[in-house]
């Protein structure tokens, strides 16, 4: 889920709510749209694809066994002619100390400037002698990582902070938030949106804890965090692999995807491309290795990474990445601020956009060409996705399938090819063009349209208590209670009479003998209230209606009933209709 988190993912104007509609379970995870076709295609079409595979790998061996020297070379913009090997990470061929250990040494120096609770020194098991007080540790430090990393989805660090203070206060243990009621849950979650995200924690806590293989403690392994854990996916196991126990195991956010995007120079799609999406995941996965491995006997070794030793270093690396895309290599990127700006492939082409002619740079006749790159014409201005590209461009024929063994050799660079640690900075009017350039990556896609939809939300007051309903146990913001709603036709047909005899159907419905035992008046439309939804565009017109007399013998289902105004304050409900609530609780007062 371009899931961007760690501070700089912001709700929209008329603010978020939840997308239970469309999530899925592993919703940090990149599906394939085209999962349902691929399946359907010809023995034909699959017996190419196998053959385009087996000349990928085939390439991929040449690259390994035949070491070369990394050339630190731009590809010069606007054409950006460039082989396919131009996107392996400098960080990985350049000495530890002039790339790896600059961006950790920077993130070590920021870390604690945000003041994130979460962010805690690494568990070393070796500290720990008592077994029993170690388990306890790591189970009360995976709990807590997890629920940080599940908060930080969609919401920003600012507001995460105090939710988090409060969500540890009152369930410090997994075992206490397994024990706990799903409507207190809720409750602790109401304002951070994504209302499932609260019910799948709930429902894995109580797994984990029942689970006699885990029995309270989150797996350290991420296959299996992947496998057992409801609702933690690839980035969200990585992470509590990485900086709960140490394992060499990649983070990759939406910030990471950005950063690396730029580092080795991809110019792709990194929502739905799927080609791109692994290559970055395969740079990461080898990226967390080598770091994890700087400074040991294994520094040098390119063979089997099963015994890389557990440290702090693979949490922080990856918080490092995230850090910097959430501060630095934001989507409007400082790249004056930036600690690894001499192994960046694109701040490298901005230098040479600045610094060179802009005479039409001659076409060189290339045998391995980049086939996952888009054109810079493509890539717009680098603004906004409304208006920057175009999500109909033609893909890149033949995407090439990124696996570690790519990145698994060591080359040195030259020295005819090393940039001088004593040259200068660039100066300002350089740093916006670098900038302006590097805003370019990676490729913007517009978005699509959200669907549009009002409704009515009905407060049906009798003295002082209002009617209530709880919405079904799956879906859109699932087992919340709300005021009864109904959608008005989608013809566009909506006015203010339509709108009230919308609003009476939908009361007529509920309460069939309302009008007969209690008389039911419409009294106003309060107003309306917008919400979005990372699905739907909603407008909800609210209706006040009054009954007088007796309610006792009306028959409300199974999911209604009628509630004080102090009691539906304390009920778990989406913020969109706490706002519609609201509205309510002032007009009764009036």
């Amino acid at each position: 889920m371009t899931k961007a988190r760690a501070g700089q993912s912001t709700r929209k104007s008329a603010a978020n709510d939840d997308d239970d509609g469309s999530a899925s379970a592993n919703s940090d995870d990149y599906v394939p749209e085209d999962t349902e076709a691929a399946a359907e295609e010809p023995l034909r079409k699959k017996q190419k694809t196998a053959a385009s595979r087996q000349t990928s790998q085939a390439k991929l061996q040449h690259l390994l066994t035949h070491k070369a020297t990394p050339s630190l070379t731009p590809a010069h913009p606007p054409l950006r002619q460039h082989s396919f090997s131009y996107h392996r990470p400098l960080l990985l061929d350049l000495p530890a100390n002039q790339g790896r250990a600059l961006l950790l040494g920077w993130f070590d120096s920021v870390s604690t400037t945000r003041r994130m609770p979460w962010r805690k020194p690494w568990v070393d098991p070796l500290s720990i002698a008592d077994p029993a007080t170690l388990r306890q540790t790591l189970e009360r430090r995976a709990y807590e990582v997890w629920i940080s990393e599940i908060m930080l989805q969609q919401t920003r660090v600012a507001t995460v902070i105090d939710y988090w203070n409060k969500w540890m206060a009152k369930w410090p243990t997994i075992q206490l938030l397994a024990a706990a009621s799903p409507d207190d849950v809720l409750a602790a979650w109401r304002g951070l949106g994504y209302y499932s995200r609260a019910t799948r924690i709930h429902e894995a806590a109580k797994l984990v804890v029942a689970d006699p293989g885990m029995n309270g403690l989150l797996p350290s392994d991420v296959s299996l965090l992947e496998k057992k854990v409801p609702g933690v996916g690839r980035y969200t196991a990585g992470a509590i692999s990485a900086i709960v126990f140490g394992q060499a195991a990649p983070m990759v956010d939406g910030n990471v995807l950005r950063v690396l995007s730029r580092q080795t120079g991809l110019l792709g799609n990194i929502k739905t491309d799927k080609a791109v999406i692994d290559f970055i995941w395969a740079a990461a996965e080898a990226l967390v290795k080598a770091v994890a491995k700087d400074g040991t006997e294994l520094e040098e070794d390119d063979g089997d990474d099963g015994n890389v030793p557990v440290s702090s270093r693979p949490g922080r690396w990856g918080q490092a990445l995230m850090e910097l895309g959430s501060t630095v290599c934001t989507p409007k990127p400082n790249c004056g601020e930036c600690p690894i700006t001499s192994t960046c492939r694109v701040y490298a082409e901005g230098l040479s956009l600045a610094t060179t002619s802009k005479k039409q740079q001659p076409l060189r006749d290339m045998e391995d060409g980049c086939e996952l790159c888009h054109s810079l014409e493509e890539a717009g201005d680098g603004e906004d996705a409304g208006n920057a590209g175009s999500s109909s461009a033609s893909a890149p024929s033949k995407p090439k399938q990124a696996t570690l063994a790519m990145f698994s050799f060591a080359p040195k660079a030259a020295a005819a090819d090393k940039k001088s640690s004593a040259a200068s900075k660039p100066d300002q009017k350089k740093l916006e063009a670098i900038s302006a350039h590097a805003r370019k990556f990676p490729l913007k896609v517009v978005k699509k349209a959200v669907r549009e939809e009002e409704t009515v939300v009905c407060a049906i007051r009798h003295g002082d208590r209002f009617l209530i309903s709880r919405r079904p146990s799956k879906g859109l913001l699932a087992g919340m209670w709300e005021l009864p709603s109904q959608v008005l036709p989608e013809d566009g047909s909506s006015n203010k009479q339509v709108r009230k005899q919308t609003a009476l159907d939908c009361v007529s419905q509920l309460a069939p003998a309302a009008s007969a035992k209690s008389p039911l008046r419409f009294v106003a439309e309060l107003g309306a209230i917008p919400w979005l939804f990372s699905h739907l565009k909603l407008t909800m017109h609210v209706q006040l209606f009054a009954v007088s007399g007796g309610v006792e013998d009306l028959e409300l289902a199974d999911n209604q009933r009628w509630a004080t105004e102090q009691e539906i304050d304390d009920e778990s409900m989406g913020t969109g209709m706490r706002k519609c609530w609201a509205l309510a609780k002032e007009a009764k007062r009036d």
